[in-house]
C-alpha cells in the first residue's frame, strides 16, 4: 500500500466515522439504538488488511481504536485500540493465504465483529462496567451488529476494491 493511498483511505475512513456518528443513528429505529453499533473504521481496517497487509491494518485498526475509544468510550481507553489492531493484523496474516473474494471478505468481517465484540465484552466483565451475561450480550448485542456490519460491508465492498485496486494500479504505473 503506497503512503498515497493509506492517507487516502485515513480520510475516507474519517468520513465514515463522521457518517457513523451523525448519520447512521438518524437510520436506526430508536428502539434499536443500543442494539445496532455499527463500526466503520473497523469494516475499513479489515478492507486494509485485506487489500493493504497485516502491518498497515494493525497501525490503521490501533490509531482508530483508539480514536473511538477516546470519542465514546472514555471511562476504559485502549480496549477497542488494542482489539482493532489485533484483529487487523491476524485478518491481514490469514488474508496473505486466502482469495481475496466477496465471501471471505464478508467472512472476515463477520468473524472479526464477532471476536471484538466478545473481546471487549469481556474486557468490560472484567472491570465490571457490565453485569449483563455472555448469552443476554450475544442476543441483544453481538448478533445484531454482526449482521449490520456484514451488510454494510456487503454495501462497501464494491467501491472500496475498486477503488484500492484501481490506486495499486495508478501507482504500479506511475512507478514503472
Amino acid at each position: 500500500m503506497t503512503k498515497v493511498r493509506i492517507n487516502r483511505t485515513i480520510l475516507l475512513t474519517l468520513a465514515l466515522l463522521l457518517i457513523q456518528t451523525s448519520v447512521l443513528p438518524w437510520l436506526v429505529p430508536d428502539a434499536w439504538s443500543e442494539r445496532l453499533l455499527p463500526n466503520l473504521p473497523f469494516i475499513m481496517s479489515v478492507f486494509v488488511a485485506l487489500f493493504g497487509g497485516r502491518h498497515p491494518a494493525f497501525l490503521f485498526g490501533l490509531g482508530f481504536g483508539l480514536l473511538e475509544d477516546l470519542l465514546f468510550y472514555g471511562h476504559l481507553m485502549g480496549s477497542y485500540g488494542y482489539f482493532m489492531a489485533l484483529l487487523g493484523y491476524l485478518i491481514g496474516l490469514v488474508s496473505d493465504r486466502r482469495p481475496r473474494t466477496i465471501g471471505f471478505t464478508l467472512l472476515a468481517v463477520g468473524v472479526g465483529s464477532a471476536i471484538l465484540d466478545t473481546l471487549i465484552y469481556l474486557v468490560y466483565r472484567l472491570f465490571q462496567y457490565t453485569s449483563d451475561s455472555y448469552g443476554f450480550a450475544v442476543y441483544w448485542h453481538i448478533v445484531p451488529t454482526l449482521l449490520l456490519q456484514v451488510a454494510l460491508a456487503l454495501a462497501l465492498y464494491l467501491p472500496v476494491r475498486r477503488w484500492m485496486l484501481k490506486a495499486a494500479s495508478a501507482s504500479d504505473e506511475n512507478a514503472g
